[in-house]
């Protein structure tokens, strides 16, 4: 391959990737010109939005499908709480929120949305925020979907988390990040994403582009919450299994894109999260992994309530035990280190 991917990450941390910045955000703002009211009415939580916005690829280096235009979707009728979504996804982006104090960490969220869009608000900026408010540097992970008409379409998820985790270590002098404290957080098919990653971080999906890829695309902390995991079709989220690898996959692409099945010592220390009564992803997904990481030995806790259904994210868990959950998943992350 030429270079060293040691030499490559080092010229990285140095020269920086800012040619990748974008600074138009115009998808959002389609959202607040068309309300009636204030713009921030828009916003979940009020007012809450990125500080900065970068392509994970160089410009004109993604081939997009023909026909393929990226669009912001506004599923809320309330005027103060926003549920959008992004579908579509032709720009794959990190949206950076930065803390006041930065305290070294940073954190990358991949939101769900069933491989069919990303879930803006309930299942990215509004952990970004709680997360920001304490320290951490976040990233709000918008990768592209493996229905949209990709080459390569059952890797592409796989392929923007790992070249996310390389940007952000790429970017960690400028970011005031550690890149040795890094967790990555997926919620339901963002979650498979983050599962992928645990067991996948270092499959040679893509070839180097850049600089950036010279870094290590292993996470140091997976945090998997009411994920999609496996891709058995007893237990499968039908959806995200069906736009991912097809409705009728042979055996071996079950397996290969089924991370309980493909655990490995070195992977790194998992938290899981789940609900019960989720009738969307059942908690199967969960407790296999769980299961399949603990006879390894591998570093991983897990909480199962029964309580909470699927998709509550922030906001939907008031008045139920599972909302102590934000709490949990911040002293695990004190506990390993990563704060």
């Amino acid at each position: 391959m030429g270079l060293r991917r040691r030499d490559l990450f080092k010229a990285a941390l140095l020269t920086g990737i800012a040619s990748l910045v974008v600074r138009n955000d115009s998808l959002y703002a389609q959202l607040a010109d068309r309300s009636s009211g204030p713009t921030t009415r828009w916003n979940r939580p009020a007012n809450i939005a990125p500080d900065e916005i970068i392509s994970l690829w160089p410009e004109h280096h993604l081939t997009i499908p023909k026909g393929l235009s990226e669009q912001i979707v506004q599923r809320s009728d309330d005027p103060l709480a926003s549920d959008r979504i992004a579908q579509y996804i032709t720009n794959p982006r990190l949206e950076i929120f930065r803390p006041a104090t930065p305290n070294g960490a940073a954190a990358i969220i991949a939101p769900g949305g069933g491989y069919r869009y990303c879930v803006v608000d309930k299942e990215g900026y509004e952990l970004a925020r709680l997360l920001r408010e304490r320290g951490v540097t976040v990233y709000v992970l918008f990768y592209r979907l493996p229905g949209d008409g990709w080459a390569d379409a059952h890797d592409v998820p796989l392929v923007d988390a790992q070249r996310a985790v390389r940007m952000v270590r790429a970017r960690a002098t400028q970011d005031h990040i550690h890149p040795d404290k890094m967790a990555f957080i997926g919620f339901s098919a963002g979650g498979h994403v983050a599962t992928s990653l645990l067991t996948r971080f270092d499959a040679a999906v893509y070839d180097p582009v850049d600089l950036a890829d010279g870094a290590s695309a292993r996470p140091d902390a997976v945090i998997a919450i009411y994920p999609v995991v496996s891709m058995d079709p007893a237990i499968t989220h039908v959806g995200s299994r069906d736009r991912l690898i097809g409705a009728h996959p042979n055996p071996a692409m079950t397996e290969r894109y089924s991370p309980e099945q493909n655990v490995r010592d070195d992977m790194p220390p998992l938290f899981l999260l789940h609900a019960e009564d989720d009738d969307i992803v059942p908690i199967a997904n969960s407790k296999r992994l769980h299961e399949a990481a603990s006879a390894i030995g591998a570093a991983v806790e897990a909480h199962y309530f029964a309580q909470g259904a699927h998709g509550f994210g922030l906001m939907k868990t008031a008045g139920l035990p599972v909302s102590i959950w934000p709490e949990l998943l911040w002293n695990w992350l004190h506990a390993n280190k990563l704060t």
